[in-house]
């Protein structure tokens, strides 16, 4: 039986490990998805040996740029953002290769590029300077919008949420949070935001998808936002991590 997996610390509610097991059953696939909740990236070669039947793995938070010594090729759409979160596992012989992609990337842009009108949406806010961060700034910039982080810290190459004024905002229309801000169970909190500046022009974007609505989306609707959350990037990354750990 092949195996797949999810590398991170710590694993708790998986939306791969649902969504695998039940494709795997709905198509009569034999093969099992599992968690494996490692406290060091430096578990991965222990991992690889213990479960020689494995041909693919997830990596989440905070392994993304970590795995990445761990590789033996990396596609080109992972090395120019850094982080790599699908790895295509092929033995040969006595040998394991290790090939990391970025599916991120994938599932944001198709999810992404709906929503945009050229004429209204050129520049976007990416709040959050993490792994995810990188791969929609990718995306962003391929859809042909300008880029800024947002960051709580002083950081190089980011701005501070104190600085985001309304007229940010009208100009900055296009918002990512790509922070665990409003996540479950702290579902009473969103990023620190004008909301009223907002307007029918502004998309509002959010990574997380429990709850469906956070308070970042639902505070931007109230000002005629359009409003999505991350459930269809994720479905999307599911798609494109089963067509790598597969590529020829």
């Amino acid at each position: 039986m092949d195996k797949y997996g999810l590398i991170g610390y710590p694993l708790g509610h998986s939306f791969s490990i649902s969504y695998f097991n039940q494709k795997f059953q709905d198509e009569g696939i034999d093969a099992v998805y599992e968690n494996y909740e490692i406290p060091s990236i430096d578990a991965l070669p222990e991992v690889l040996s213990l479960n020689p039947e494995l041909k693919g793995l997830n990596v989440t938070i905070p392994y993304k740029e970590k795995v990445l010594p761990f590789l033996d090729s990396i596609s080109p759409e992972a090395r120019a953002i850094g982080a790599v979160n699908v790895i295509r596992v092929r033995h040969k012989g006595n040998k394991t290769e290790l090939k990391g992609y970025n599916s991120d990337v994938i599932g944001f842009t198709k999810s992404m590029e709906p929503m945009l009108d050229k004429k209204w949406h050129k520049k976007a806010l990416i709040l959050g300077t993490g792994g995810a961060s990188k791969a929609i700034d990718y995306g962003l910039r391929n859809l042909g919008l300008e880029t800024v982080f947002v960051s709580r810290y002083e950081r190089p190459g980011t701005i501070q949420y104190q600085s985001i004024t309304p007229e940010v905002i009208k100009e900055y229309n296009v918002i990512i949070n790509c922070t665990p801000i409003g996540m479950y169970p702290k579902t009473e909190v969103c990023p620190d935001l004008p909301y009223e500046a907002m307007d029918s022009h502004t998309i509002l974007y959010d990574l997380i998808y429990n709850p469906d609505e956070t308070l970042f989306m639902k505070r931007g609707a109230e000002y005629g936002a359009n409003v999505k959350n991350g459930l269809e990037m994720l479905l999307l990354q599911a798609f494109s991590s089963w067509e790598f750990w597969h590529e020829k």
